[in-house]
C-alpha cells in the first residue's frame, strides 16, 4: 500500500516509515504537521494515511481536524490516528464517518506485528480501535444511557468488535469457541434491533451505534 505519515516527531516518523518499508510498502511522502499534510494527500492520492493527533503549530487536535478533511475530501484515503492520549469525543466523530478508519495509542507501534496488521486492515476499508479507546467507549453506563440489555460478556464482544477483529479472533481473546461467539454476535444483533444483512455492515452499524450511545 501507498502510505503518508504525518507526526512531528522525526524519531516515531522515521521508524513507522522503517518499519512499512521492511513489510514492503511505499511511503509516499512524511510530513510534520497538519497544514503540510492534506496538500500532500490532495497530491499522493494514497491508501492510508497515518496522523498524529497532536501537531505544530498548536499541538491541540490539528491531527484530529486533518483528519476530519481527510475523511470529508479524499475518500479513497483511509485513515489511522495515532495518539498519547484518549479522545473518546473526536474518536466517535471518526469511527461514524465509516469504515477505513484506525485510532491507536502510540505505545502500540512497538508491537510491531499488530501495528502492520492494523494498518492494513484499515488500509482494506476495515476498522482498528486501540483496545483501551474501545474500554472507554464502550464502558458500561446506567440503561437510561447506554444499551443495558446487553449483557457483560455481549459487551466484551461488542468491544473487540470495535477494535475490528473477526469472530475467530474474538474467540482467541477470550477463550471462547467461535461458534460461541457467533451466537453472541447474533445476540447483538437482535438486541439492537439490526436487521438481517450482510453481517460485515451489521457489525458496523452495531458498533457506532453503542458508540453514539455510549459517547452521552
Amino acid at each position: 500500500m501507498r502510505v503518508v505519515i504525518a507526526e512531528d516527531s522525526v524519531l516515531l516518523r522515521e521508524g513507522m516509515a522503517g518499519l512499512l518499508d521492511d513489510a514492503g510498502h511505499e511511503v509516499v511522502a512524511r510530513v510534520g504537521d497538519g497544514e503540510s499534510l492534506l496538500p500532500v494527500v490532495e497530491k499522493e492520492q494514497p491508501d492510508l494515511a497515518i496522523v498524529d493527533v497532536r501537531m505544530p503549530p498548536t499541538y491541540t487536535d490539528e491531527g484530529m481536524r486533518a483528519a476530519a478533511r481527510i475523511r470529508e475530501s479524499f475518500s479513497r484515503t483511509a485513515v489511522l490516528v495515532l495518539s498519547q492520549h484518549i479522545e473518546t469525543r473526536h474518536a466517535v466523530e471518526l469511527v461514524s464517518s465509516g469504515g477505513g478508519f484506525g485510532y491507536l495509542l502510540k505505545d502500540r507501534v512497538l508491537h510491531v506485528d499488530d501495528f502492520l496488521e492494523a494498518a492494513g486492515r484499515v488500509a482494506r476499508g476495515g476498522s482498528a480501535l486501540d483496545p483501551e479507546v474501545v474500554a472507554r467507549l464502550v464502558a458500561p453506563r446506567p440503561p437510561e444511557q447506554a444499551l443495558g440489555e446487553l449483557t457483560g460478556r455481549e459487551l466484551e464482544v461488542l468491544g473487540l468488535m470495535a477494535e475490528g477483529l473477526t469472530n475467530a479472533g474474538i474467540a482467541k481473546r477470550l477463550w471462547l469457541t467461535e461458534r460461541t461467539v457467533e451466537a453472541h454476535v447474533r445476540a447483538i444483533f437482535s438486541k439492537l434491533e439490526l436487521s438481517v444483512g450482510e453481517d460485515e455492515n451489521r457489525r458496523v452499524l452495531a458498533v457506532l451505534r453503542y458508540l453514539r450511545t455510549a459517547s452521552v
